[in-house]
């Protein structure tokens, strides 16, 4: 199988030993839907985690067989496409089990939902590693990068925050990080802080001045920091407060797989609090390795990104690898309330299909650039194996 997966093997590994766990907690946490909400069987709900599964690792097989650096010109491709999705999308989005946010659209032929910032999240990803890796050595000045840099990147933004708040916000970090890293300066970086900070004060009052004119959630994020800032309120808190018991409950060992408790009384427990139903069932063991084996995502991303040859290659790792990390670790910390309440799934284990097979593409794009890496290191040994010195010698 390894002669067929190229790149790196370490990073394969991690990621088929998650996609392979998943499906204990998600067969298990699916009861909530069944028997709470009445939406199909655990099995429908596995059968479906499978096929997403699956979809995924064809992603994943068929980027990594791409060479990078084919990505620079279609990032410069999609972001208009993107752009024009998410004005579709927020425009006649759809809404999918209740949720009050224009996210998602339907795509009629095959009768499935598409949530566009998640696309638009991986294409301005790698156009944000081109950009800066093309710019890299060069004096940049902020005008010079307002236009081809920083519009793009703040029309997504615009565009996804009014009903996904926690997606922008996190999208909005991972360039800062990125630029930072690719060598923008940090008095630019500063005043592109404060210029957002002005933008989200300026919608939330827009919002509040006309209410039924512009499609938001500000009452949702609102609520969600005061409750979070108030921990005593049990009643604004239900979600954290049952993923709290469940987590409790689990103690060292855990109940065991599929003996969950808390799955019927916790909202969202196959995808925002599924890491509470983890610890639940497999204890604070099962919890411990699950962020040992994210803390290795980001260890071999580490190792692969210093490993590569070319600017575009680091960013473009960093750029695509960095953000699961950071949305994991979310997710972990809204389970154990370090963090307010944001709708951000557990990579690779959490239901759902967008947002997994857009982690799956940016992983298959980041062994894409460990094969090249790979590729250096073989003709380099090549190279020492063919030295005509070492061949005389071992021949005498």
């Amino acid at each position: 199988m390894f002669n067929i997966l190229k790149g790196d093997k370490v990073l394969w590994v991690i990621i088929i030993l998650l996609s392979i766990f998943s499906f204990l907690p998600i067969y298990s946490a699916s009861s909530n839907l069944v028997y709470v909400i009445g939406k199909g069987t655990p099995w429908s709900h596995l059968i479906k985690h499978f096929m997403i599964l699956s979809i995924g690792f064809i992603l994943i097989y068929s980027m990594h067989k791409v060479p990078y650096n084919y990505f620079k010109g279609i990032s410069i491709l999609l972001i208009p496409i993107t752009i024009l999705l998410l004005i579709y999308t927020f425009s006649i989005g759809t809404t999918i089990d209740g949720t009050i946010a224009s996210r998602w659209i339907q795509i009629p032929i095959i009768g499935l939902s598409f949530q566009t910032s998640s696309l638009a999240f991986l294409v301005l990803m790698i156009y944000a590693a081109y950009y800066l890796s093309k710019t890299y050595e060069k004096n940049k000045s902020f005008k010079s990068t307002l236009i081809p840099f920083w519009l793009p990147i703040l029309l997504i933004i615009s565009l996804i925050m009014p009903s996904n708040f926690s997606t922008a916000g996190l999208i909005f970090i991972s360039v800062i990080t990125l630029s930072f890293i690719g060598g923008y300066p940090v008095r630019y970086l500063i005043s592109i802080f404060l210029f957002v900070f002005l933008l989200i004060s300026f919608f939330i009052i827009s919002v509040k001045i006309f209410p039924d004119k512009i499609p938001n959630r500000v009452d949702t994020w609102i609520s969600r920091i005061e409750n979070f800032s108030n921990k005593n309120d049990s009643k604004g808190n239900y979600q954290i407060e049952r993923a709290k018991i469940a987590i409790v409950t689990g103690e060292i060992f855990g109940l065991g797989a599929g003996k969950s408790r808390m799955k019927n009384f916790l909202p969202q427990s196959s995808s925002d609090f599924i890491y509470a139903i983890i610890v639940e069932e497999f204890g604070l063991i099962g919890g411990v390795f699950i962020i040992i084996f994210y803390l290795l995502i980001l260890f071999r991303i580490t190792v692969i990104s210093f490993k590569a040859k070319t600017i575009f290659s680091k960013l473009l790792v960093i750029g695509l690898g960095l953000p699961i990390i950071i949305q994991a670790f979310i997710n972990i910390g809204v389970a154990l309330q370090v963090f307010p309440v944001t709708g951000q799934t557990l990579p690779l284990i959490s239901s759902g299909g967008t947002s997994a097979w857009m982690t799956c593409i940016a992983i298959g794009i980041i062994l894409s650039v460990s094969i090249d890496n790979n590729k250096e290191e073989e003709e380099n040994k090549n190279i020492k194996d063919n030295n005509p010195i070492k061949i005389l010698s071992e021949t005498v």
